[in-house]
């Protein structure tokens, strides 16, 4: 028997980290010791707080029935109290907050909250491919927003064509931002919510790395600009700040309307992310400065690690003070991808072509900081003999 796949599913490009993995185990199969700078999944284990209250709470038989797709009253309540502590924005948790199967989940599936078949949205370009992904499934049309390393990475909001901001449904945002690792301030936000006022504009906000920086300047919600909660939501993962990609954790909250249309969704798709799960997240959200802090200290040395070997060869790379990323220029001659697969064939590291996050990510590539100190020494080494 042959089985046709769906007309959405045959268009969508192969997703890259998949395909960035298919790489790797290939190599490896061939005895090659290949070390993957790809993959933004952190190589620190989760803290041990947070592994010993998912064991308590797994233990006890209440919480092994099917749980709300709403979540728990005190897993919502710990997302409202670390809004207030790190943020200073106030969360309602009854209508504000809905737990997520990582901020991944919501970002793909609020597409078919909203999104009807020929509907625009409005996507950052380079960006995280989900954004695509989502819109494409939902039989949406993407609009790209191209980000320059000139502009800091910032959107040109003035730049987006007036027909398609009027005709447009929703536009995603990401700051700090993956993969170009930029930040920006409270009046970028204020911008994005009169442009959405203006133009009718739902506005969701992927916040993943809201907790990795290394400044004094923290990174700001979006919800911290006044009148956001009007226009859009946020997606907040415990992923990345608490070395939690594997648990399938996280939030959206903001606005009323948008998580209760959400969650009647997520009613209708999913059963609810596990209660113990939930426990153990409430751990982590309790005490997300202790935790945040020891990772930063991790993340720092070895951004400061790999733009030095940057620096000594020659590669110009986006200064940045967030993300677990280094986003920085490939040399004169090669494309995002030639010199991905020259990295990869004369040193056996995988690097992320820029290409590979859109069009205007050409000319760049993207280094991961998520792997033992040792390891990362010894890819930049390799990296530094084969240029």
């Amino acid at each position: 028997m042959k089985f046709e796949e769906s007309r959405r599913l045959k268009e969508l490009p192969p997703y890259l980290f998949a395909e960035i993995d298919k790489i790797i185990q290939k190599k490896r199969s061939e005895g090659i010791d290949v070390i993957s700078l790809g993959i933004g999944d952190p190589d620190i284990p989760t803290p041990e707080g947070i592994i010993k209250e998912l064991q308590k709470e797994a233990e006890n038989p209440e919480n092994h029935q099917y749980p709300s797709s709403y979540g728990m009253d005190s897993f919502k309540e710990s997302v409202a109290d670390y809004y207030m502590q790190r943020f200073n924005v106030y969360i309602d948790p009854q209508t504000e907050v809905i737990p997520l199967f990582g901020a991944k989940e919501g970002i793909a599936n609020i597409a078919y909250v909203y999104i009807d078949s020929g509907d625009y949205v409005l996507i950052p370009d380079p960006s995280y491919p989900v954004y695509n992904i989502g819109t494409i499934f939902a039989g949406g049309l993407t609009y790209t927003m191209p980000m320059e390393e000139k502009n800091d990475y910032i959107i040109d909001l003035d730049g987006i064509d007036p027909a398609i901001a009027r005709k447009a449904k929703m536009m995603h945002i990401n700051y700090p931002n993956n993969p170009t690792s930029a930040v920006c301030g409270l009046d970028f936000f204020e911008r994005v919510v009169e442009f959405a006022e203006k133009n009718n504009i739902i506005v969701c906000h992927d916040n993943a790395y809201a907790d990795t920086y290394f400044g004094e300047t923290k990174p700001l919600s979006f919800l911290n600009a006044k009148g956001s909660k009007e226009v859009g939501i946020e997606f907040y993962s415990l992923s990345k700040t608490f070395n939690m990609t594997g648990w399938r954790i996280g939030c959206a909250v903001g606005n009323k309307d948008m998580i209760a249309s959400l969650g009647k969704y997520k009613t209708n798709v999913d059963s609810g992310v596990f209660n113990a799960v939930q426990y153990a997240a409430i751990e982590a959200l309790k005490n997300y400065e202790k935790y945040s802090s020891d990772n930063n200290l991790i993340y720092k040395k070895r951004r400061e690690m790999t733009t030095s070997m940057l620096d000594d060869i020659g590669i110009d790379y986006y200064r940045s003070d967030a993300t677990i990323y280094v986003w920085a220029k490939v040399p004169r001659g090669h494309t995002s991808k030639s010199f991905a697969q020259l990295v990869l064939d004369k040193a056996d590291v995988v690097i992320t072509p820029g290409s590979a996050y859109g069009k205007h990510g050409e000319g760049y590539f993207r280094i991961s900081l998520t792997i033992e100190d040792s390891r990362l020494k010894e890819a930049l080494e390799r990296i530094k003999n084969a240029l």
